[in-house]
């Protein structure tokens, strides 16, 4: 599964330094975190709608819609989509709770 995810990243990767012309991803990062932080606002936004329409299909379109984006923004900041699968691996058979008040007290 994270083979996909780790494939997207290395194409968001070698946009960086594309043209802004050729390239959605250059566009973005080339005007900055202010338009990236907009879309993955935006983005967010249509996933909620898309749950609240219902869900199915449409809601996945959009969730995967704010992962690019999300994984976007991580590029912008010099961070990966692997770095993410990492913290979500190690909170596995954490007790939610117990993560969340361990984040709560640091």
């Amino acid at each position: 599964m994270s083979e996909v995810l780790t494939q997207i990243q290395n194409v968001i990767d070698s946009r960086k330094g594309a043209d802004p012309e050729s390239s959605y991803v250059a566009q973005l990062l080339h005007k900055g975190e202010d338009k990236i932080l907009k879309k993955v606002i935006e983005e967010a936004g249509e996933v909620l709608m898309a749950s609240k329409d219902g869900g199915g299909e449409h809601l996945v379109y959009e969730t995967a819609d704010l992962w690019f984006h999300s994984m976007v923004l991580l590029a912008h900041h010099g961070l990966h989509v692997e770095e993410v699968v990492s913290e979500l691996a190690r909170r596995q058979g954490l007790s939610g709770l117990a993560e969340k008040a361990a984040r709560q007290d640091g």
